[in-house]
């Protein structure tokens, strides 16, 4: 197979890659080398990448060559997540495979990665400007991600901000956008022609689905961007929206918290977190109405 979208390969020829030698996948900034057997892994990837590159060329490079195979149980059937043949997690339910090449995905990146250093939190670029939203699960963040990508910002992650320490940029890594819960049916109303993923239910999250990020967010994902702001993102039911900005002080500290790897690099992982908290303006937010949500960013952006 020459190189070309994954939306143009038959989704037999597709399946039948991954089955066998298997799929190599251009993710940007890496090249993932895929491997299944389990129909949901293929039917995720002919749907979410669609506009991304494949091919199956052996012999070519990957940062990653990674698999979801099906594991044999007497009860119930299950799925394993493997990086060069170790599996670093414990076996899943079987409908959770796409979900797993996810979530396995993740942590390569911020294990292995460390030539930047990887924060857990939602990245959105606008003119040039970023936004950072580090926030814990259950606060809206992949919720408010999704809905500022729909309303025109860059989508660079929905996961990691990944910031070079030379230089203080972001990369953009735009993967699927991890929904859960109430989450997919909100944005399934929002944006009725969004791509969604296959559906895991009962997962440790909940049910969780993928939304496929924007084709102008893949187009652009060799941009960098510099971060603006960083915005602490908190849904509260019923509550009316309240931006307020925080001390710089206890943004640095948060960051580090919400860091994989800023210990890998020593003082100057801790001066680029510095620096990156000195030169943004930093907020928490506190919404119930993602409209507003969105009229607060637009506003901030202006």
């Amino acid at each position: 197979m020459t190189p070309r979208r994954v939306g143009a390969v038959p989704p037999d020829a597709l399946s039948a890659a991954l089955r066998t030698s298997g799929l190599f996948l251009r993710m940007d900034p890496f090249v993932v080398h895929v491997r299944s057997a389990i129909p949901i892994v293929a039917d995720g990837i002919q749907r979410l990448y669609a506009g991304h590159t494949c091919w199956t060329e052996v012999g070519e490079f990957a940062d990653f060559h990674v698999s979801v195979r099906r594991k044999w149980r007497p009860s119930r059937p299950l799925c394993v997540f493997e990086m060069d043949g170790h599996g670093p997690f414990t076996p899943l339910a079987y409908g959770e495979a796409y979900a797993f090449l996810e979530w396995g995905l993740n942590w390569c990146i911020t294990s292995y990665c460390h030539n930047w250093i990887t924060l857990h939190s939602a990245v959105l670029e606008r003119d040039g400007r970023a936004v950072i939203l580090p926030a814990p699960p259950g606060s809206g963040k992949s919720t408010l991600c999704a809905a500022l990508m729909l309303d025109g910002w860059r989508l660079l992650s929905d996961e990691m901000a990944l910031l070079d320490p030379r230089t203080g940029l972001l990369t953009a890594s735009p993967r699927p956008i991890s929904l859960k819960n109430a989450s997919i049916d909100i944005m399934r109303r929002r944006a009725p022609d969004a791509v969604m993923g296959p559906v895991a239910l009962d997962t440790m999250k909940g049910t969780v689905c993928h939304m496929q990020v924007s084709a102008d967010s893949t187009a652009r994902a060799r941009e960098l961007a510099t971060p603006a702001w960083i915005v602490y993102p908190r849904y509260v039911a019923g509550a009316p929206l309240t931006l307020s900005p925080r001390h710089k002080a206890d943004a640095l500290l948060n960051l580090h918290r919400n860091s994989f790897n800023h210990h890998v690099h020593g003082r100057q992982g801790f001066e680029t977190l510095a620096d990156v908290v000195e030169r943004c303006d930093v907020y928490d937010l506190h919404y119930s109405d993602l409209d507003e949500a969105l009229a607060c960013f637009a506003r901030l952006s202006a």
